[in-house]
Parts: C-alpha cells; sequence; structure tokens
C-alpha cells in the first residue's frame, strides 16, 4: 500500500513537518460520514456515533487504532445483523475513496468471519474504494486454500481493484497488516496467482506483484531468482516488475541476481582518492567523495551504492544501503561527491558516536572509512 506525504511550506520557504496520517480522521471526515449513513439507514443516530468515535482515547490512538475503532462504533451504531449491516456500509463506501476509509473493510475483518460469503462480496466491494488488503488476512488464515481459490479468481477479475487485492492481500509481509508466516515458510500458494498477474496491462497491479515477490525474496531467495530467470526478457513491463522485485537481492549483492542484470564482479575497478569528513553536527550532513577507475577496460555497467553505518541507542551499527547511481559506463573513470544529511526525520532517530560509510559497487564493498556524529550546534545567542 502507497501512502502519500504532502509537505507544508512557509512563506518564508521552512519546511514543516508532515501533518500525521491519523489526523485525517477528522471532525469534517466524521460528519460526512454520518451524513451518508443517514441517507442510507435512517435510524442512524450521528450524535451517537460522533461521541463513540471521539471518547476521552481519541487522542491517543494512532492511524490503526483509529481505523479500528471507527469500525467498532459503527457495529454500535448499525442493525445487530450483519449481513444487514454490511449491506448499509456497502451503499455508503461508493462516496468515501482512499485508503483512510479502510475501516469498511475493517468491519468485515471484526464481524464477518463466520459469514464467509457474504463477507467475501463486500470484501471484493470495498476494495475499489479502500483496500481490502488488511481485511482479507485474518481469512486467507481461517479458510485457508479456500481464500486463496478466491484470491486466484480475482486475478482474473475485470476489475484492476480486485486483481491487485489478490497480490497484496497474500504478501507474507504486509506493512502493517497481520503477518502470514505460513507463506514465508512457503509461498507456494501465492506463486500461481503472481503468475497470472506478471504481464497485467495496470501498472498498479504489476507494482503489488513486484512487491509480493520482494516479501518473497526476504525468506526464499532462491524462488525468486528462479523467477527472475524465468520471466526477465519476455515483456518489458514484466521486465520492469522484476527489477524492482529483485531490490533486496541487489542490494544484498546476490550473485545470480547481479549476473542477470549485468552486473559484473568489480574486479578492474579500483577506488581513488576517498575522502570523507571526519566531523558532522547533528542536523547537518557528512559529505564523501571518491573517483571510480579502471586501468585497462571500460568501467562497465555498475550499481554503485553507499552505505551508512548508523551508530545505535545500543552502541552497536546499523547499516543501511543507499542507492547512488545506476548506468554504463563507456569511460575509464568517474567521480562522485556526495553528502548525506543528518537532519531531524520521524523514520530514523539518529546518536552521537562513531559512524561509518563505505562505498558499494555491483555488490562489493571497495571503499570506506570513519566519521564523529556530534551533538548539534547550539545558536549563538
Amino acid at each position: 500500500m502507497s501512502l502519500i506525504l504532502r509537505l507544508s511550506y512557509t512563506t518564508k520557504l521552512t519546511v514543516k513537518m508532515p501533518e500525521p496520517l491519523k489526523n485525517l480522521y477528522s471532525k469534517q471526515l466524521l460528519q460526512a460520514l454520518c451524513k451518508e449513513m443517514q441517507r442510507s439507514y435512517g435510524a442512524f443516530e450521528a450524535g451517537r456515533f460522533m461521541e463513540l468515535v471521539l471518547d476521552d482515547s481519541w487522542a491517543q490512538r494512532e492511524l490503526k487504532q483509529r481505523m479500528e475503532h471507527i469500525s467498532k462504533s459503527l457495529h454500535k451504531c448499525l442493525p445487530s445483523e450483519y449481513p444487514e449491516a454490511v449491506d448499509i456500509l456497502q451503499r455508503v463506501a461508493p462516496k468515501f475513496v482512499g485508503f483512510e476509509y479502510m475501516f469498511f473493510p475493517g468491519f468485515v475483518e471484526l464481524y464477518g468471519m463466520d459469514d464467509y460469503e457474504v463477507s467475501i462480496t463486500a470484501l471484493a466491494n470495498f476494495t475499489e474504494y479502500a483496500s481490502s488488503e488488511f481485511a482479507v488476512r485474518p481469512f486467507i488464515k481461517i479458510y485457508g486454500s479456500r481464500m486463496m481459490t478466491q484470491m486466484s479468481a480475482w486475478a482474473v477479475s475485470d476489475n484492476l481493484h480486485m486483481r491487485r487485492l489478490a497480490s497484496e492481500g497474500c504478501r507474507p509481509r504486509l506493512p502493517w497488516a497481520m503477518a502470514l508466516p505460513e507463506f514465508k515458510q512457503d509461498p507456494g500458494p501465492i506463486l500461481p496467482i503472481l503468475e497470472k498477474l506478471k504481464a497485467d496491462g495496470s501498472e498498479y497491479v504489476r507494482r503489488s506483484v513486484a512487491n509480493n515477490l520482494n516479501d518473497i525474496a526476504k525468506d526464499n531467495p532462491g524462488t525468486v531468482v528462479n523467477i527472475a530467470g524465468r520471466w526477465l526478457g519476455n515483456n518489458p513491463h514484466t521486465d520492469r516488475l522484476v527489477k524492482h522485485a529483485c531490490r533486496t537481492l541487489l542490494k544484498r549483492g546476490q550473485p545470480e541476481i547481479m549476473r542477470l542484470f549485468g552486473f559484473v564482479n568489480p574486479a578492474h575497478i579500483t577506488i581513488k582518492d576517498f575522502a570523507v569528513q571526519e566531523v558532522v553536527n547533528m542536523g547537518r550532513g557528512v559529505s564523501f567523495s571518491f573517483t571510480l577507475r579502471s586501468a585497462k577496460q571500460p568501467l562497465g555497467k555498475l550499481r554503485i551504492e553507499y552505505a551508512i553505518d548508523f551508530m545505535k541507542k545500543n552502541g552497536k551499527p546499523s547499516r543501511k544501503l543507499f542507492m547512488l547511481s545506476e548506468s554504463q559506463n563507456t569511460g575509464y573513470e568517474k567521480p562522485f561527491h556526495k553528502m548525506y544529511s543528518f537532519r531531524k526525520i520521524s523514520t530514523r532517530k539518529y546518536y552521537t558516536g562513531t559512524h561509518g560509510v563505505a562505498v558499494i559497487v555491483n555488490g562489493h564493498e571497495l571503499a570506506g572509512g570513519l566519521f564523529e556524529l556530534q551533538a548539534p550546534v547550539e545558536p549563538s545567542s
């Protein structure tokens, strides 16, 4: 699932922190939901629903907790018979499009596990407006092969959202979602679905297939190596899918995948003039530079990455790889200069201490150095 974060800027062009996604659940959104619920179900008590949702714990709930809480609050304001309640929600759902409305399929996950036929129809309907990729996973765990047969049927649907659900819903490592450890151990039941979707006409669907394969690669790399070898070279769209699917294996420098994409052992390449800034203050950037050199033949096709060995809270390093360049090079030398920013971000916490930086060419580490990350500079009075 892709979530789009929008940055706001002041008139002075200073960057503000993105608004937390949980704040999408505003009073205006809830009031719009109440209005449509009342149109579809006259007995819907909007005031009670608003009180249930905006309870004393609302402010402390995070995004997924708020999704679930809205589903539970809807349940208290709808008919007690599940088929009747979910029918009302299916009439309302087309008015609300976006991932924040995943509380509709979330209702099915919470209350529809014992009514398979009604629930599967509802999940298929809801996924066109707010993906059912989270809600479908408990059905996979409980109904097993029956549910995977349904996923396979969705894979040949005329509706691209259902086709995407067929792949996205059974990803072994779908972020934010219930884990499917049985597919981490054996992804076999997933593979026929991905075969059906590998040349899908929608990039939206193909992207999901690539992400599913990338999940599989983390636990079963050999499976993805074999698939990549079979799929590559048959279709330009599928070629791009395979490249994206193999991103983890490429970062790991998996030899067969490196060769498959033309990244040979860089034995002919040396690094000269490697230099890294020795000290950097928190909030600033560390700069480093180097030149790739080949004495006897052109540099060739290169995938150039750099690694930062971040100091963690426990005093141990943790490596993170970043792409620097990927290209075909006919020359014999190529200089690089790069800066990595230690500006405060929400997705990574930095700690002072000794850090490392390394240059990795076609999966092989060719140079590296250390630098000290120090406390931020205090502004002068």
